[in-house]
């Protein structure tokens, strides 16, 4: 099956973009380098497309109860114009996907899956609306929206230039509707890169207009991928996959996004975890010699293993290999000494919380 374009491939195409499958979409992995993409986020502004995210609209009356029941965390507390992270978890507790839910009125809301999972969410959805006999719309948005990432610490800047001086006081994970290139658009301040920044979610006919205003370093998933390392951000179905890698909320360090007042598919299976403690957490590991953790390599301890990581690369910031996975909770505290298996030889690691970047 071939991969689903976003509305700006032939432009990407044009600026010398390579492209990369991800998630059923061809997305642009890097315009120039990661290293110089990455840097430019870290120092000033970069703008990244992720139109492969979907966009799952819920309105009408029971709106907030269907995804109060299908979410980790507390949907009726959302005002108009506020946002929040959560989980989507099956009866078990794993979880089935991450997103943020975006509540623009009273009775209508936004969330988002990540790439290739909107058919498998709007299914989940509707089938839940009918088995709890619920009076809302669920439509998939998904083929209506482009969606832009400004992130850095110039974006601030960049944003309310093109959008209007409001944006610039925009509260984090608040949203609101501004209009760019004669396109009226919605901007989060929201991000997955670790540095301040805006998500916006423009119409798809008015993606080139609206890319266009934003004078900043183009950035692919390539950098995306080193900057969310650095910060200790989760990558569905790298970090976690509900078959080949099932974890829940506290095993994942995202606990927070629980809220046990609730109720939701997964909580008393999540109640169970709360009240005893997960048997393993998500972790970074810093090496110490020569190599890069990447993902598959084992974690060991005392010449045994004891995990195994999710994700790695060599942190263009700190100029040192770096990695997440997990590790049973007696190898999780700050500090322990471990090593990756990489190519046959141990290499020497630390054990750090997710989140590398400190001061910095």
């Amino acid at each position: 099956m071939s991969e689903q374009e976003p509305p700006l491939y032939t432009t990407h195409e044009e600026r010398g973009a390579k492209f990369t499958p991800f998630g059923g979409w061809a997305m642009p992995v890097e315009f120039d380098s990661i290293r110089t993409e990455h840097e430019a986020v870290r120092e000033s502004a970069g703008i990244f497309d992720v139109s492969h995210m979907g966009e799952i609209e819920v309105s009408g009356p029971d709106a907030a109860t269907l995804l109060q029941g299908l979410t980790t965390n507390d949907v009726e507390s959302l005002s108009v114009g506020r946002a929040q992270y959560s989980t989507i978890t099956n009866e078990e507790g794993v979880i089935l996907d991450d997103t943020v839910i975006y509540r623009l009125a009273e009775e209508e809301f936004l969330f988002i899956p990540n790439a290739g999972h909107d058919g498998e969410m709007e299914e989940r959805w509707v089938e839940h609306r009918a088995e709890w006999d619920l009076d809302c719309a669920v439509e998939n948005r998904t083929d209506e929206w482009a969606m832009f990432a400004i992130q850095g610490p110039d974006a601030a800047a960049l944003v309310s230039k093109a959008a209007g001086e409001g944006l610039r006081d925009l509260s984090r994970f608040s949203i609101t509707r501004a209009e760019v290139a004669g396109t009226e658009c919605l901007f989060a301040r929201t991000g997955y890169t670790g540095e301040d920044g805006y998500e916006a979610l423009v119409p798809w006919d008015g993606a080139e207009g609206v890319w266009e205003e934003f004078d900043c370093q183009p950035c692919g998933l390539g950098a995306r991928d080193t900057l969310r390392i650095e910060a200790g951000f989760l990558l569905s179905g790298q970090d976690f996959h509900s078959e080949e890698n099932p974890r829940n909320p506290y095993e994942a360090r995202v606990g927070f996004t629980v809220d046990l007042d609730t109720e939701f598919v997964g909580r008393d299976a999540l109640a169970r975890v709360d009240e005893n403690g997960p048997e393993e957490l998500f972790v970074g590991i810093r090496l110490e010699e020569r190599g890069i953790p990447r993902q598959c390599y084992e974690i060991r301890a005392d010449g045994e293993p004891v995990g195994e990581v999710t994700s790695g690369t060599m942190s263009p910031t700190l100029g040192e290999p770096i990695g997440l996975g997990y590790v049973p909770t007696d190898y999780a505290e700050e500090g322990t000494e471990v090593a990756v298996r990489i190519r046959g030889t141990d290499k020497r690691a630390r054990i750090e919380a997710p989140g590398f970047l400190g001061d910095r």
